[in-house]
C-alpha cells in the first residue's frame, strides 16, 4: 500500500443532464495503465427522514428506470446547483415529495454511495415537528407517499425489499440514533 496509484488522463465520454461518464487512465505500482470508468455526479443530493409525530415515518413508492420497478425511499433528490446548501435541498425535496414541511430539520449523516465508481454525495436528514401540506411534483414524478412503522421499516431492509443505499443508510441511522438516543 506504500506506491500510490495515479490518473494520468481523464476523458469525457458522455455529458448527461445530472452525471458526466470518464475514461479514467490509471497507473498503478507496477508501471502498468488501466482504464477505469470514473462518474461524475455534478450536483449532489439531500435526503430525508421524516417522522411524524405518531413515530411513523414517511416513504415515497416510484417508479425507478435503472432497476424496472417501483421502490421504497426516503424522500430526496439533487441540489438544484453545486452551490445550494443541502438542508434548503431537503426541506424542498420533503415538501414537494410528501406534501410535509417541518419546522426541525437536522442532518443526521452524510454518505458516499458508490465509491468505487462514482463521487456522488448525499446528505441524509432529520425532518421532525411535520406539517401537512400539498405535494409539488417535477414534471416527470408519480409519487405515492405512504407511511411505516421503524420496525417495519428495519424488517423490510432486513428482508431486501428496501435495497436504496440512501434509504437503508437513513433509516438505519435513524433507528440507531432512537435506541442509543445519540442526540
Amino acid at each position: 500500500m506504500g506506491e500510490k496509484i495515479k490518473r494520468v488522463k481523464r476523458v469525457l465520454e458522455h455529458r448527461g443532464t445530472i452525471l458526466d461518464i470518464y475514461s479514467d487512465y490509471m497507473e498503478l505500482p507496477n508501471g502498468k495503465t488501466e482504464k477505469w470508468d470514473f462518474v461524475s455526479h455534478r450536483k449532489g443530493a439531500a435526503a430525508v427522514v421524516a417522522v411524524r409525530d405518531d413515530g411513523k415515518i414517511l416513504m415515497v413508492r416510484q417508479y425507478r428506470n435503472a432497476l424496472e420497478r417501483e421502490t421504497l425511499e426516503i424522500p430526496a433528490g439533487a441540489r438544484d446547483s453545486v452551490t445550494e446548501d443541502t438542508r434548503i435541498c431537503a426541506m424542498r425535496e420533503l415538501q414537494e415529495e410528501t406534501g410535509y414541511q417541518s419546522a426541525s430539520l437536522e442532518k443526521l449523516l452524510s454518505l458516499r454511495t458508490t465509491v468505487a465508481f462514482c463521487d456522488e454525495f448525499v446528505d441524509v436528514y432529520l425532518a421532525r415537528r411535520l406539517k401537512e401540506g400539498k405535494q409539488h411534483f417535477d414534471d416527470a414524478e408519480d409519487i405515492a407517499v405512504e407511511a411505516y412503522e421503524p420496525k417495519e421499516l428495519c424488517k423490510m431492509i432486513y428482508e431486501g425489499r428496501i435495497q436504496d443505499s440512501k434509504t437503508v443508510a437513513g433509516i438505519l441511522a435513524y433507528c440507531n440514533r432512537e435506541k442509543h438516543k445519540l442526540d
